[in-house]
Order: C-alpha cells, then structure tokens, then sequence
C-alpha cells in the first residue's frame, strides 16, 4: 500500500489535482518525482533518521517532497506558512533539519531572514523561481535519476503543536525501519470507518502542513485515490468543486462548516453535492446546531474524530450515532479513555475532567522532557490538555481546553459554550470567549467578536450579544462585556489563538490561567 504500486498498476491515474491551477500530477509522475527527490536527499548526504523541514503553501510540489522523504527514512517537519521568520526558525532548529524546502510564493523577506537565523540548515532549495541563497528545487530535483534510491526505509512525519499557548512543540516517533509500503494503523482505520479505496476521490481543502490534512492526504495516497487540494480555503468554491470532481470523501474543521452554512440559500443550493459518501471533522469542537444543519444539508455522511498529533488515542462518531448522543466525539477505538479530576483520581460518569487515554502508544515531545512528563499521570495514562466527561454508554464529550478554562469567583467556566453559542447568531462571523481580570472576582468572561458586518460593531451590537446569551445560557457563563474586532487571530486550521488576544487585556495583571 504505497504509490509506488499504482504508479505501476495505474500510472495516468491522478494522484492529486490542484484545484485552482487544474494542474493534474499522476501517479507515474509521483512516483518519478519523489525518487529523484530522495535521489537528491542523497546525494547532499541526508541519511536514515535526518530532517528536513517544508515551509510553503498548498502546491504541487509539497506532497511529492513528503513521499519522496518517507521513502527515504527521514523525519519531515511541515511548518505553517503563516509563522513569521522567527516563529519558523525556532521550529527548523528545533527539528535539527539538515535541509530546508521553501516556495518563491512565500513572502521574500521572510525567506531572506531565515538565512541568518538558521546558520545550522545545510542546504537550501526553493520550489519556482529562486532567490540568492537558494537553489532551484525543480532544477536539483531534474538532475536525479528517477530510480529507486537503494536503501528505502519508511520516514515519517515530525510534526509540532500550533503553539496556541506558548512555543510549539515538536511530536517525535521513532522510526519503524520497516519498507516503505508496510501498512499502518491509520490504514486499518480510515478503511474501516472512512472506506477508503483506490476509488475514492478526496477533497482537502485545508494547508497540507497541519497534522490531520497531510496524514489522511498520505493515507489517500497509500489506497490509490485521488486528492484534490485547495490552495487555500474559499467556502463557495469548495462546493463548487465537490460538484467539478464528485468528490466522494473530505475533510473539514467546523470554521469551515460555519462559514459554507453562512454563504446566501442561493449560493448553497446551487452546488450538487450528492456524491459525498463521507465528510470527516475534528480540530476543534463542533457547535451543535451547526453539525445538525449540516447533517440536515449533505445527509448523514458527516463524521467526526477526537485525537491528537501525539496519536495516543482515537475517539470516532458518525452521524447516526451522533443524532442519538449531540455533542460527543464518540467512544474511544483506541486506547482506554479516563476522566480525571484536580486531584488525580478517576471520577465517576458524567463528571467534568482532564481527559487520559491508556494507551500502549508512547510518544515524546521533543527536547522538552518536562512537557513529555506533565503529559503522563502517575499511572501512565497520557493527556492531551482536553476537558470533557463520559456518559453512561462510554461516549466521550469536550468541555474545552484546560488552558482556557475561566476562573470567576471560584467557579470553572469552560468558554467554548458561550462561543458555540454566538458563533451561530447571523451578526457574528467569529469569536472568542476569553476570561478578563476582574478585582473581585479575578476573572470575568468577555466575548471579541468579528462582525459579519463591521458597520454594525458598536454598543447596540454588543448589547444584543449578551442579551441573546442570557436567553439561553446560565448568566455565570454569559459575557459581561464584547469587544470588536475585524479580524480574529485564527489558524488555517480552526485553531484560535486565544493566547495573543488574552494577552491584550491581562497587561501586568496575573493570569489565573496556565
């Protein structure tokens, strides 16, 4: 299960279409490509177990770099297009890579910048058009032979956290040393769940350097099925292309549901989307009356996952099982879910806590032992940071992030309600719920929103906002004031950068949140 195989059995068939250049690449000329790329990995003396790091946008070249690095035994470490020069010299220097890969779509001061501050990278290459002190890719690449290289063993990836509350943090497997086509247990598992199949055609319309995108584009791959990637994320023409290729499977995180859900009736109708078969989220919870429209709009092919980069455990939910338990990301398929309270023991069904998987699968955050340990409890069970409880049927339901958990007047309160809420009033486009200082109580909760219409930012907004919380949450979770912003901090991803609008209003005050 490789591309290696269809390359043979299926050479013209797609691998993976660009959506926005049409430009198609088969799997003959992936299989062609990512050789001569670890060809290339070779001969500049990258050997089993180096690192190589991919700093670029959705194009045509990154999937064909990241195959041609597992199939030469190397870590790739996928790094967002957005981080600033810094941002993305730590992690390059953090992953140890010997070889950077950039784009001449990346902005050039940027690229410019990294040259001094990362002294370590051995060589540097550049996908399109390059720039003083970087080498063609295309050019390096063409000069290789596309056979083989002749000690194949499977890389992976090394992928790190968004840093959402702090510096990102690198999560490192060990190798496998195994071939290159050895199954694995994301196989088993997306067949399963997900049938996927050489037939298949996947719609990814999220960056490829996030975790979740990458991992099931390789995994597409490995089956044989065709991949159409979005450069980058428009709600209307990712209908429109489900239409264009009758996609049959995608992936999504619910930003991307609530902003589809948002386009005018005239612009949804127009768009068949009857071949979806199925449509997988997860990254960040899902507000509940926005996963029942969408049940509602594409039928019960909605299916959702609860896990982590760290891969220590998996929790699935279709849309059937779903309707009979709103709000769960499903029983754990692996690993044993745990639920534990501020004092370390198990709680009971239906009581609020950090979420433990007991997993067999060990994983390390790297070179940051400390964080690798306050991962772990004392009987080996390891989190990822989630809050949440487990009904009496074993299904398991995010409260929210522990990080950004608000403490008012001694009572926890987990924000991501309030926001799931507001999210689906029609003058909101985004929000944040955030825990403020307050003198007597040390923290109350205040919403940021971005307006769907900045026009209309202004008191009588805001007064309409707290108004519409208060008529369906308990006053201790609505927020006492909103603030307006025009655009939210927000990762490709779904992800919130909570952290840097926090930030703004705790000043010299002490957070009372880690």
């Amino acid at each position: 299960m490789h591309p290696c195989h269809f390359a043979a059995t299926a050479p013209d068939r797609p691998a993976y279409i660009m959506a926005g250049s049409g430009e198609i690449v088969t799997y003959k000329e992936l299989e062609d490509r990512s050789n001569q790329c670890a060809q290339l990995f070779r001969k500049i003396g990258l050997k089993v177990g180096d690192a190589i790091a991919i700093y670029m946008e959705n194009n045509p070249r990154y999937l064909e770099i990241c195959w041609a690095a597992q199939r030469s035994g190397l870590y790739y470490t996928c790094i967002s297009s957005r981080l600033t020069a810094p941002e993305a010299a730590y992690i390059i220097d953090d992953c140890g890579a010997k070889a950077l890969f950039t784009s001449d779509y990346m902005p050039k001061d940027i690229i410019d910048e990294l040259i001094s501050l990362n002294r370590g990278v051995e060589e540097r290459f550049m996908v399109g058009t390059p720039i003083e002190g970087y080498a063609s890719y295309e050019d390096a690449r063409d000069t290789m032979p596309a056979e083989r290289i002749a000690d194949e063993t499977a890389g992976t990836d090394m992928l790190y956290s968004s840093g959402t509350t702090g510096r990102p943090k690198g999560i490192r497997f060990p190798l496998s040393g195994t071939a290159i086509d050895e199954p694995s247990p994301l196989l088993a598992l997306t067949e399963l769940l997900y049938g996927y199949n050489e037939n298949m055609i996947y719609l990814s319309p999220a960056p490829l350097y996030h975790a979740a995108p990458l991992r099931f584009c390789m995994t597409v791959g490995r089956f044989g099925g065709t991949i159409v990637v979005m450069e980058k994320f428009d709600a209307e023409e990712a209908l429109k292309q489900i239409e264009k290729h009758k996609i049959t499977h995608s992936q999504w995180v619910p930003t991307m549901f609530v902003r589809m859900l948002k386009l005018p009736e005239e612009a949804r109708g127009q768009y068949d989307v009857s071949s979806l078969e199925i449509a997988i989220h997860a990254a960040a919870p899902c507000p509940i009356p926005v996963k029942k429209q969408m049940i509602e709009w594409w039928g019960p092919v909605i299916h959702e996952y609860y896990a982590g980069s760290e891969g220590n455990g998996f929790c699935a939910i279709n849309s059937e099982q779903w309707l009979a338990h709103e709000g769960s990301v499903g029983p754990a398929l692996m690993g044993v879910l745990h639920i534990v309270g501020e004092d370390g023991e198990e709680l009971p069904q239906g009581e609020i806590g950090t979420i433990y998987f007991e997993s067999e699968n060990e994983f390390e955050y790297h070179n940051d032992p400390e964080k690798t340990k306050e991962s772990r409890n004392s009987k080996g069970w390891s989190t990822l940071g989630d809050i949440g409880y487990v009904d009496e049927e074993g299904y398991l339901y995010l409260t929210d992030r522990k990080a950004h958990m608000i403490i008012s007047g001694g009572v926890n309160i987990y924000p991501q309600e309030t926001e799931n809420l507001l999210i689906t009033h029609p003058k909101v486009h985004d929000v944040a719920v955030i825990g403020v200082p307050n003198e007597d109580f040390g923290e109350e909760v205040k919403a940021v929103v971005e307006p769907a219409n900045w026009g209309e930012a202004g008191e009588d907004l805001a007064e309409e906002l707290m108004a519409f919380c208060r008529d369906h949450l308990s006053h201790i979770k609505c927020p006492r004031s909103v603030d307006f912003q025009e655009e939210l901090p927000r990762h490709p991803t779904g992800k919130l950068y909570k952290r840097l609008i926090r930030d703004r209003y705790w000043g010299d005050h002490d957070s009372k949140i880690v």
